[in-house]
């Protein structure tokens, strides 16, 4: 490890897995992971994140006073579940004065799938997809490590499609999707607390000042406040 530590903590509530883990972080190199859970349970993010939290700053040893930073993926994901993720980060850094830097919970995934392969290389171009429900994904693609294209939402068929012809060579993220592309698949499934903090790894070490949070739905939520002609006409009477 070189200089300059310092102590993360990093979140995931995009897909149907809750993660969490704490690491450490110094001038040079990759993060180390001191702590990490990852729990498959789509409909628990709210119950179980806090426990969770607290397991991996008690198997880290780090106090969360000895916290400079909380990472956090701000998905795609659905709604209910990725709010449960952002609201925590973000109320969490609040009490404790901290940065909280917001990452594309696909890039995560990425960062997490370009490791050598089982056949020892290493990926050049990776596609990421997650099940985005209502029969869609979410997906993007990378080259070299850098996002081309994409966060996207669609039709599983319609993505298949329209990359049929693109240089990919892993495909990793929602295993059932995932094989749907006639390409290899990599092991990596949901994102990682070394893919989130990788993400915001350059920000940490400068301590740039944070965007504001913005989480990554893609589409608009089933409930809708009514037009403002509807509105009109509701207020009038029309139709008695």
């Amino acid at each position: 490890m070189g200089g300059a530590l310092m102590y993360v903590l990093a979140i995931d509530t995009a897909t149907d897995a809750v993660v969490t883990g704490v690491a450490r972080v110094d001038d040079t190199g990759p993060a180390e992971i001191l702590a990490e859970r990852a729990l498959a349970d789509g409909r628990r993010h709210a119950e179980v994140l806090t426990t969770l939290i607290a397991e991996v700053l008690a198997e880290s040893a780090v106090a969360r006073e000895d916290l400079a930073a909380v990472v956090v993926g701000c998905g795609p994901g659905p709604f209910t579940g990725l709010r449960v993720g952002m609201a925590t980060a973000a109320s969490f850094a609040d009490a404790l004065s901290l940065p909280v830097y917001g990452v594309c919970s696909l890039d995560a995934v990425a960062v997490r799938a370009t490791g050598t392969t089982d056949a020892g290389s290493v990926p050049r171009s990776v596609l990421v997809v997650a099940d985005a429900r209502r029969r869609e994904i979410y997906w993007a693609r990378y080259v070299d490590g850098e996002r081309v294209s994409g966060p996207s939402v669609a039709a599983p068929a319609v993505v298949v499609s329209d990359l049929a012809e693109a240089d990919i060579d892993l495909v990793v993220g929602s295993p059932d999707h995932a094989r749907l592309f006639d390409r290899p698949v990599g092991a990596a499934t949901v994102p990682s607390a070394a893919g989130l903090v990788g993400c915001a790894i350059t920000d940490l070490r400068s301590a740039a000042t944070p965007a504001p949070l913005v989480p990554l739905y893609l589409r608009r939520p089933d409930a809708v406040e009514p037009t403002a002609k509807r509105r009109r006409t509701t207020a009038g009477g029309v139709g008695r």
